[in-house]
């Protein structure tokens, strides 16, 4: 039947940005976080490059379909997250007049994980992939990723604007710790509440690739 989906477009997870998936995963993160992180990368087309040159391929779980990736969670642990560039390189893309203000609001964004934590960066979908249980299969990887690294807990923020990501997390156990009002960010990143989620990380999760369909590293 047309437009039928095979055995070989099933999702597989599996950990890192694959070689030369760079770009992908650039575009994918900024169809999701695009109103967010505009003020601080816009144009899209030279933000989307500053994302896929400065990634960090090794903090992140990607899913991929027909050898596509379809899906990214990204996560920083041991002070590196999957999106990178410091100082320097921002300065350098945008020039010194532009590029303060700019990292101005890229520091906005910042989390820094505590001891014994994980933090997660968010998860983005391809729209066409979307309702394939995709996101479910990320989180499981990553709560796997912070057993394996001996985390005690997963933390994320998600923004008040997104409230299926909100349930997508509650569902896997997530719980939400403090919400943070952010009025003044509204009109500039598209968003007025921060709420910072926490899941706790158990033994059984180190076991999770059993069931999240990833491929044998």
């Amino acid at each position: 039947m047309s437009g039928a989906r095979g055995a070989d477009d099933r999702p597989v997870v599996r950990r890192g940005v694959p070689e030369g998936g760079e770009e992908r995963v650039a575009a994918l993160y900024w169809e999701a976080f695009g109103r967010k992180i505009a003020p601080a990368l816009n144009p899209p087309g030279k933000g989307r490059a500053f994302i896929a040159t400065h990634l960090h391929r090794d903090r992140s779980v990607t899913a991929l379909a027909a050898g596509r990736v379809v899906g990214v969670a990204g996560y920083r642990l041991d002070g590196r997250a999957l999106t990178g560039g410091g100082v320097k390189d921002v300065l350098s893309a945008y020039g010194s007049c532009r590029g303060l203000p700019r990292l101005v609001l890229l520091a906005l964004l910042e989390r820094t994980p505590a001891a014994g934590e994980l933090v997660m960066d968010g998860i983005a979908v391809d729209a066409a992939h979307r309702g394939r249980g995709i996101g479910s299969l990320l989180l499981r990887e990553v709560a796997a990723v912070a057993a394996d690294h001996g985390c005690r807990r997963v933390r994320l923020d998600v923004v008040d604007t997104n409230p299926r990501a909100r349930a997508l997390y509650e569902r896997h156990g997530f719980t939400a710790h403090r919400t943070e009002r952010t009025p003044w960010l509204r009109g500039l990143m598209g968003f007025g509440a921060v709420t910072t989620m926490h899941r706790p990380v158990t033994d059984t999760h180190a076991d999770a690739d059993a069931t999240s369909g990833r491929e044998a590293r």
